[in-house]
């Protein structure tokens, strides 16, 4: 039977480290700092940005939710991000995507300094990831090192193949493999014969945003499956496509109207040693390793 990765636990082992970081550092007078900005009210981002917030006061993190209306116009942005670059009591600062269209999102991502660039969007952090030098890496291809780390998966050597190409996952994740020492192959959308290089892969990242992406004839017997997908069923026809027969998923249909799937097929985890399961996997590591990054701009300011 594979190996189910549990990302609950190991967020937890993680925001157990942060929160004893936060003590040692508030034995010298610091208390990190992270300023969440939040543009309009959509439900979902909502819920996601008071979970921070909340994740915040529980491991004595200070934390300031800044919630501009959806009318705000990308200058408007820009003024209030070199406040918040100003403050001394902020280490971070996140900016919860997506934001309107009519709002510049490269040029916000860009305004964030380095220091306090606690999602490592800026092209500047992006640029000290490759060159393996101190950085803020981006949460969620963080939190899949960690994963793999501490599930006493090996890196070093292995063949990973990493399905997708965005700056937000994809790209990230690919670099913080190689500086693993392990081979990388990048696949995406255009990929030729994507089938006979995902069977190549020892550790099979799927982050491509497409329910089911990934089937059994695609996974190697025995890979390690990272599977970064959050997709959204609703009709029970897409129900019966991925969890035919699964009593659970039926019931929690039933109940909600909607249930989730990764970019990964369920039957191809059969084939894997190991897996994150959706939900469960990857997602909780992303808010556990945002709140280790705040902690972690909070000491490199200040030379700790």
């Amino acid at each position: 039977m594979p190996k189910i990765l549990d990302g609950v636990a190991i967020a937890a082992e993680i925001k157990k480290e942060v929160a004893e970081e936060v003590k040692q550092l508030a034995a010298q007078g610091i208390r990190p700092g992270l300023a969440a900005v939040l543009v309009g009210s959509v439900a979902a981002s909502e819920i996601y940005v008071r979970s921070k917030v909340q994740t915040c006061a529980d491991l004595g993190i200070f934390s300031d939710l800044i919630t501009p209306p959806q009318s705000v116009t990308t200058a408007e942005m820009l003024d209030l991000l070199a406040s918040l670059n100003a403050r001394d009591e902020i280490d971070g600062i996140l900016i919860q995507l997506p934001l309107p269209a009519h709002v510049d999102t490269k040029a916000l991502l860009d305004a964030v300094t380095p220091a306090k660039d606690v999602d490592g969007f800026n092209p500047v952090n992006a640029g000290r990831l490759q060159a393996g030098r101190p950085s803020l890496a981006p949460c969620t291809p963080a939190g899949i090192i960690e994963v793999l780390k501490r599930s006493g998966i090996p890196i070093s050597g292995r063949h990973a193949v990493v399905v997708g190409r965005s700056d937000i996952v994809g790209k990230p994740v690919s670099m913080l493999l190689l500086h693993q020492n392990a081979t990388v192959t990048i696949c995406h959308s255009k990929t030729q014969n994507l089938a006979e290089i995902t069977r190549q892969a020892d550790i099979l990242v799927a982050a491509i945003g497409r329910p089911g992406f990934i089937t059994p004839e695609m996974v190697k017997p025995g890979a390690t499956i990272i599977d970064v997908g959050i997709n959204r069923l609703t009709t029970r026809e897409d129900l019966n496509r991925y969890f035919a027969g699964n009593a659970s998923r039926e019931a929690a249909f039933a109940k909600r109207g909607s249930t989730i799937v990764g970019d990964v097929h369920p039957k191809a985890f059969e084939l894997s040693s190991a897996y994150t399961p959706v939900p469960g996997g990857v997602g909780p590591l992303t808010i556990a390793m945002l709140m280790s990054n705040t902690v972690r701009a909070a000491k490199m300011r200040r030379g700790i």
